[in-house]
């Protein structure tokens, strides 16, 4: 049972773990996150699509909610985490950055995929999946086609960074460190794709 609007949804402490798993590697280009969220199913898909509410722990920008419509993502990172201080490595995207891609799935409530071209040639390409389980929601996170082990790494890093700040806006529950995370789990990612694919 969920609790009262005032102290906001329940999140049990298996789901807080689970939460907080790394992603799996499942190519060399490919990384996936499973994270169960508080439901209903229909506000987490508002958080992935409504610009207010993706810029709460993503991004801002607008959505054209068909195949092939356009996406536009603003990042500005200070806006949902303005008192952490930006490490060095990261300074650079200080001001806020972003990038545009095309929808090439749309089944709401349920899936949406979108380019990622961080680069031009770039044709990454980010699917969110999610299915009720009771009261919560199971959300898959697949990134695929990455360019290379240095990309798959840093996206893996900011895409648990970034869920992690979901999940905590959706329990209305404290934000966990963001960057903190980053550089924290910088190492570990290294090291579990490292481990998947062997440099040959």
């Amino acid at each position: 049972m969920r609790s009262n609007a005032s102290c906001g949804p329940i999140i049990g402490e298996k789901n807080m773990k689970e939460n907080k798993a790394y992603g799996q590697f499942t190519r060399k280009d490919e990384v996936r996150f499973v994270r169960l969220l508080p439901g209903p199913i229909e506000r987490v898909w508002t958080y992935l699509t409504d610009s207010e509410k993706r810029g709460t722990w993503l991004a801002k920008g607008s959505m054209d909610l068909r195949v092939g419509g356009r996406v536009e993502l603003k990042f500005h990172h200070a806006d949902f985490v303005p008192h952490e201080k930006i490490p060095d490595k990261w300074k650079h995207v200080a001001g806020g950055h972003g990038l545009e891609g095309r929808i090439t799935r749309c089944e709401p409530p349920r899936v949406l995929s979108f380019t990622w071209p961080e680069e031009p040639g770039d044709n990454s390409e980010v699917t969110f999946e999610l299915a009720e389980r009771g009261e919560d929601v199971e959300l898959v996170l697949t990134h695929r086609r990455l360019p290379n082990s240095e990309m798959a790494r840093g996206v893996a890093g900011g895409w648990h960074a970034h869920l992690g700040v979901l999940a905590a806006r959706l329990a209305e529950a404290p934000l966990p460190p963001f960057w903190g995370t980053m550089l924290r789990l910088e190492s570990g990612y290294r090291r579990r794709l490292a481990a998947a694919f062997p440099e040959k």
